[in-house]
């Protein structure tokens, strides 16, 4: 045991410098896209998004939806499976646990 605590104790800089190393750019190129991407919406673009949800009303009235293409379709229905996730993940926040409420 003390000679593994021995080795341990010599590698854990060198692997310590290793994943910094490795991690910089990465964690760079993910704060560059979480700034842009994970900000709440400015008041300006509020009145797009409303337009946006009563042109998707209304395309689901009139069934014009059927005549996207199948690109358009996937892409949406990545972005619908996007903010489905994200309702998830704010429901496990705020519970505080993946399965069940404290009651």
């Amino acid at each position: 045991m003390a000679k593994f605590i021995h080795n341990f104790s010599e590698k854990a800089p060198s692997m310590v410098a290793a994943a910094v190393t490795y991690s910089k750019p990465r964690l760079a190129t993910f704060w560059h896209y979480a700034k842009v991407e994970l900000v709440p919406p400015t008041p300006a673009e509020i009145p797009t998004a409303i337009q946006s949800v009563k042109k998707i009303i209304q395309s689901a009235k009139t069934g014009s939806f059927k005549h996207l293409t199948v690109k358009e379709a996937v892409l949406n229905g990545l972005v619908a499976t996007e903010v489905w996730m994200w309702f998830y993940i704010g429901e496990i926040i705020g519970k505080r646990g993946i399965v069940g409420y404290d009651v």
